[in-house]
């Protein structure tokens, strides 16, 4: 349980935190790969190692999340692609209940994403998720992934924060190992961030696995 009483700013990431990471998951390891195969003139396994190649080449800078990068590199217009699936972005269960709860109090709520802007919109449209935040911040507005150094000392060029009294809610290590760097104090894991795939290991970080078992107010004694 977040010691709600000693935070002032609260994070959360959105692909895999806020949304079933299932509908990026699809995007780029199977829509993307077939559309790839059907417009380039290779099979789709040629066409996924193709992809997998040029993915491996990016992880964990800026451009591995930059529709407009990919765009170029692979000849299809990602963004639209993104659209025409928009039906399988799906909220996890009990984050509305819990963002309505947060708005109650008297406290900053931020929506952090490594997110293409392109795709922030298509996913802040499809879901209304956006009303809960006093910002929705995309790290291409930093030129830096949330993962690389300096980008939590840099966000406060866009939001102040005191990272001691502040909470930040994410799926990836590398963010939460590097927001740990940086300062911030409250740190939580997420341990199913794909409802088709398996819950992650234990790691470093405290896990959720429903927001419902943090809700403000909520104890340990609660069902």
């Amino acid at each position: 349980m977040p010691p709600w009483s000693d935070i002032d700013t609260i994070m959360f990431d959105m692909d895999g935190t806020l949304l079933d990471l299932h509908y990026d998951t699809y995007f780029w390891q199977v829509l993307v790969p077939s559309i790839y195969s059907q417009t380039h003139g290779v099979t789709e396994d040629a066409a996924r190692e193709i992809i997998h190649c040029k993915y491996a080449e990016v992880r964990g800078t800026l451009d591995w999340y930059c529709l407009d990068y990919w765009q170029r590199e692979l000849k299809l217009d990602v963004a639209d692609l993104k659209a025409t699936i928009k039906h399988k972005i799906k909220i996890r269960p009990n984050v509305v209940k819990i963002l309505q709860a947060l708005k109650l109090s008297n406290k900053r709520l931020l929506l952090i994403t490594n997110a293409h802007p392109s795709s922030l919109k298509i996913k802040l449209e499809q879901t209304g998720i956006a009303d809960y935040f006093h910002q929705c911040i995309s790290s291409h507005s930093l030129r830096l992934a949330k993962e690389n150094h300096g980008f939590w000392e840099n966000l406060q060029q866009l939001e102040s924060y005191e990272p001691e009294r502040t909470v930040l809610f994410d799926d990836s290590l590398a963010v939460l190992r590097q927001a740990k760097r940086e300062g911030i104090r409250h740190l939580y894991a997420i341990k199913q961030p794909d409802s088709q795939q398996a819950s992650l290991t234990a790691a470093e970080f405290p896990q959720i696995e429903d927001f419902a078992h943090i809700m403000p107010g909520r104890t340990s004694s609660n069902t």
